[in-house]
């Protein structure tokens, strides 16, 4: 049996399938592996994070085409360069206007425009473990959530980190991330 998008441990796909979900991870290793020194020189750049502990779950999504969609579009979307109060690839993107344009860009979905609100929008509270492509994940502290990333699998989430920066991945297991982590909402039906 095949399904129409591409994700490990769902039936048995078709050949193509099985490339197509290959090249999709090497895509994502070598933008990670080329990001690896982006984002220096500034005190607001959130650090980036180390390598990946491999413990991660694959999940696989309800509806894996959006999913599918969401995360190809967040990952093309990576080195575009961070603007405050940005929503565009032109403009550049901040955190929640990346979220906003990948979502109404791919699936039409309008979602609130800050991070705290999109934390606050309807849908399920996902525990790190059950972490889909395409769910959105939150950073704060001290119970204010001011970060939003898409996670794209295997611990790794694209995100427009902050002043000086530019939309890159990064992995759930940073010290940084690991240590900010507030939560997470599935937003695709």
């Amino acid at each position: 049996m095949t399904k129409t998008a591409h994700y490990p441990g769902i039936l048995a796909p078709a050949p193509a399938a099985i490339l197509l979900a290959r090249l999709r991870w090497m895509l994502v290793l070598i933008l990670a592996g080329a990001l690896a020194g982006c984002g220096g020189g500034s005190r607001n750049v959130r650090p980036a994070a180390p390598a990946a502990s491999g413990n991660w779950t694959h999940n696989a999504p309800a509806n894996p085409a959006a999913s599918n969609s969401v995360l190809m579009r967040a990952i093309s979307l990576v080195g575009t360069p961070y603007r405050y109060g940005g929503n565009t690839p032109q403009s550049g993107f901040d955190c929640s206007g990346l979220v906003n344009y990948v979502y109404d860009d791919m699936l039409r979905k309008k979602l609130p425009r800050t991070s705290s609100a999109l934390a606050a929008y309807q849908g399920p509270k996902i525990k790190p473990r059950q972490l889909t492509a395409g769910d959105l994940v939150f950073f704060g502290s001290r119970g204010q959530v001011s970060h939003v990333g898409i996670y794209v699998g295997d611990g790794r989430f694209v995100h427009a980190p902050s002043s000086g920066g530019t939309v890159r991945l990064d992995h759930l297991d940073g010290a940084y991330w690991r240590d900010h982590y507030s939560g997470a909402k599935r937003v695709i039906d």
